[in-house]
């Protein structure tokens, strides 16, 4: 059985991807480490999901993210220049805006693999389209961590993190 299988007991997460199956994890795992439900880090690439194009709402992204479990932490990647709008909307919906003036993948990657390291989640969402976190997915899936990619929409559907990822989720 797949690791979301184990988590979620019938493997019946809602997705569109084949993923890869991974047989480590267990909820006897999950009670071990002192919880009962899978912890979600949930981590959103903005300048690639919250484009006109794909009309893509915050709300949709994190209910995506708590299929798998409890959210322990969204949060939302923008560059200097975020609008203060967007910035207070997302806030407001429960995430944590992280600004950067360099590049939102590399701080967006080096805190996903943190987090994945620091073993504070149990199951990653990364929600982008760029194929730049394919890296972030193998490490954590090599951890034992259930990875999940979520696309802002078919066209901005990346092949190569849902191929990577054990699901995936089109919004």
């Amino acid at each position: 059985m797949s690791l979301l299988g184990r988590l979620f007991g019938d493997g019946s997460a809602d997705t569109d991807g084949p993923g890869s199956a991974v047989d480590t994890g267990t909820g006897a795992d999950l009670e071990a480490r002192g919880h009962d439900q899978p912890r979600v880090g949930l981590f959103v690439d903005g300048p690639n999901v919250l484009r006109e194009e794909f009309d893509v709402d915050l709300d949709d992204v994190r209910s995506a993210a708590e299929r798998y479990g409890q959210l322990s932490f969204g949060r939302l990647y923008l560059d200097e220049n975020a609008p203060s709008g967007l910035i207070q909307a997302a806030e407001a919906r429960g995430f944590e805006v992280v600004t950067t003036s360099g590049d939102v993948d590399v701080k967006l990657g080096v805190d996903a693999t943190a987090a994945t390291v620091e073993e504070a989640i149990d199951v990653l969402v990364v929600a982008s389209r760029d194929t730049d976190f394919k890296p972030v997915l193998e490490a954590a899936a090599e951890r034992g961590l259930a990875t999940i990619a979520v696309a802002p929409g078919e066209h901005g559907r990346s092949d190569a993190l849902r191929n990577t990822a054990h699901e995936s989720i089109t919004l």
